[in-house]
């Protein structure tokens, strides 16, 4: 577990991104990528799927590859923009898909079956494309999501543990807990919808996990998902069931001898907004500490996003 001193502001950016510079990149990508700027890129092949890039000046030969997703909001281009001053000082590449409501109003749960462009198959096309045009590690990624992104990257990660480095779960409304007994996505055992999908739990319990909620994130907001068997199984607010889900994955993961590592952290004075949550509760630097390890530096990050246009 973190110590909660880790959520005082810490981190700074290791270069100044007032000019931009072109990253060397493969031979074979005819569009050159603009280092410390965010970009927006359609997917291609047929695809109209969008995603937002961002590659620090800071980046070596073959960085890391973040991928952070958006919650109901859609705000894919905040996310990265607010992740870059982090991803410069780490030199990790960040990816930012966008799923829009008319094509993936169910991307919190993956997808179904029938859909040919569902929300998982989409991120791994862009994971490869940003491999392809960058040079990131992109055969295994690091995953964050916030809010419905949350639900989101949680589900990825116990889905696809070959994929995934390591993931950090921000404020999700709701989440699948890992008990065969229940019908995905409450629980492991396969729906109509997806019959096909295989949750399992020596898998993805290796994986190492984070949870963070604002610690005033307790309103029962039109957004989150208030049934009696979610309320009964996981409780009422997003407080409240990020720490049960934490809670059965340790226990699982205990239960089947393994060293799993699940961590539960409570933003400070923040409620429900990922753009609080960043710039109060510190939640980038917690979330990067978490995947790449401390870099610790007394002066604030500067989440100007002017910076990165």
């Amino acid at each position: 577990m973190l110590d909660i001193k880790v959520l005082a502001p810490y981190v700074a950016i290791a270069h100044t991104l007032s000019s931009s510079q072109a990253m060397p990149i493969p031979a074979q990508t005819m569009t050159p990528i603009v280092a410390g700027q965010v970009l927006e890129r359609t997917l291609g092949h047929g695809s109209k799927a969008r995603y937002f890039l961002y590659v620090p000046q800071s980046a070596a030969a073959h960085p890391p590859l973040f991928v952070t997703v958006h919650g109901i909001s859609r705000n894919a281009r905040e996310h990265a923009r607010l992740f870059a001053p982090l991803a410069e000082l780490y030199g990790v590449v960040v990816l930012a898909p966008l799923f829009p409501a008319q094509t993936h109003d169910d991307y919190q749960r993956l997808g179904r079956k029938d859909d040919s462009e569902h929300a998982g198959r989409v991120l791994e096309a862009m994971v490869d494309d940003v491999g392809k045009l960058t040079g990131a590690k992109a055969e295994h990624f690091f995953l964050f999501g916030y809010s419905g992104g949350g639900q989101f990257a949680h589900r990825y990660a116990m889905s696809h543990p070959e994929r995934i480095s390591a993931y950090a779960v921000g404020a999700a409304g709701w989440y699948t807990f890992p008990d065969h007994r229940l019908t995905y996505p409450h629980g492991l055992k396969p729906c109509k919808s997806r019959p096909n999908m295989k949750l399992v739990p020596k898998r993805f319990l290796a994986i190492p996990a984070m949870v963070l909620v604002g610690e005033r994130d307790t309103r029962l907001d039109t957004a989150l998902r208030k049934t009696s068997k979610v309320n009964g199984q996981q409780g009422t607010s997003r407080l409240e069931r990020g720490r049960r889900w934490v809670a059965a994955m340790r226990q699982t993961a205990q239960d089947q001898g393994l060293k799993g590592s699940f961590d539960f952290i409570a933003l400070p004075d923040c409620g429900h907004s990922f753009m609080q949550c960043m710039q109060r509760g510190n939640m980038g630097g917690v979330v990067f500490d978490h995947l790449f390890g401390s870099k610790v530096n007394p002066a604030q990050t500067d989440y100007s996003q002017e910076k990165y246009e």
